[in-house]
């Protein structure tokens, strides 16, 4: 085949992208690859593979639809430079196939396609200078500030680019877990636990429930939307003692010593 030929199948097929630097993605990560869904919500087990492969979809969109740019979110600078790492592995791994590059340091690579990946700590003031992304990931969301998600969204009015949140729950709190539950059909949600990963066995799950309990296996991988360990009352009764037809308490309430 030639280096052209070669190209072109990598352009057409991200699988084909992830396969030229070994990976066989399983079946959620092949759909994920060549989905085309503008707002996708990955609810993940731990060590599922949803950073590597998003690292793979982040590299495709750089190299194959330029100019592009790519922001790489998470809560910490340090756990954006992990997803960024992803991304250089798969440009590392094709070698003399990989796209030109004319610009890199440890939080940004520029393409000679004109394509950017930027990868950015987990607060509203870094991405505000950002515009037009062609695809956003935010990585951990479910650990990330509401903020920076309100901070993201006007970003994508005018280039309709990609939104990606991906994450392992915690708990029943922040956007990761209300537009998961009460998002509308606008998103693409897909759950994957650690039955549906063949990396992960039932004897470690069965270690990891002795150890940590069944309520970390549950979060963790079992991708569930636990309350706290340490919760006095749960969401639902919160949410069940809540009524439009209460009357406020104190509403209209006035001292008797006040004029």
């Amino acid at each position: 085949m030639s280096r052209l030929a070669a190209d072109l199948a990598l352009a057409l097929d991200p699988c084909a992208l992830a396969a030229a630097v070994g990976m066989v993605p399983d079946g959620w990560q092949a759909d994920l690859l060549r989905s085309n869904e503008p707002q996708v919500i990955l609810n993940c087990s731990r060590q599922s593979g949803k950073s590597t492969m998003t690292g793979v979809l982040a590299y495709h969109v750089a190299a194959y639809r330029p100019p592009a740019l790519v922001l790489l979110l998470s809560p910490t600078q340090r756990q954006s430079g992990e997803l960024f790492r992803k991304l250089k592995d798969v440009h590392n791994a094709l070698g003399a196939d990989a796209c030109l590059v004319s610009e890199e340091s440890a939080l940004r690579i520029e393409f000679a396609n004109g394509s950017r990946v930027v990868c950015l700590p987990g607060t509203a003031a870094t991405v505000r200078s950002y515009s037009a992304p062609s695809l956003v990931v935010i990585d951990e969301a479910a650990q990330v500030e509401d903020d920076l998600y309100e901070a993201v969204r006007p970003m994508l009015a005018v280039s309709r680019g990609r939104l990606v949140l991906l994450s392992t729950p915690f708990g029943r709190r922040g956007f990761f877990f209300d537009e998961w539950t009460n998002g509308g059909p606008n998103w693409r949600r897909v759950k994957v636990t650690a039955a549906d990963c063949p990396r992960i066995s039932d004897e470690f799950l069965a270690e990891e429930k002795e150890r940590r309990g069944s309520w970390y296996v549950r979060q963790e991988f079992g991708c569930e939307f636990v309350e706290t360990d340490d919760q006095v009352f749960g969401l639902d009764l919160i949410t069940e003692a809540i009524s439009a037809d209460v009357k406020p308490f104190f509403g209209g309430w006035r001292c008797g010593q006040c004029s």
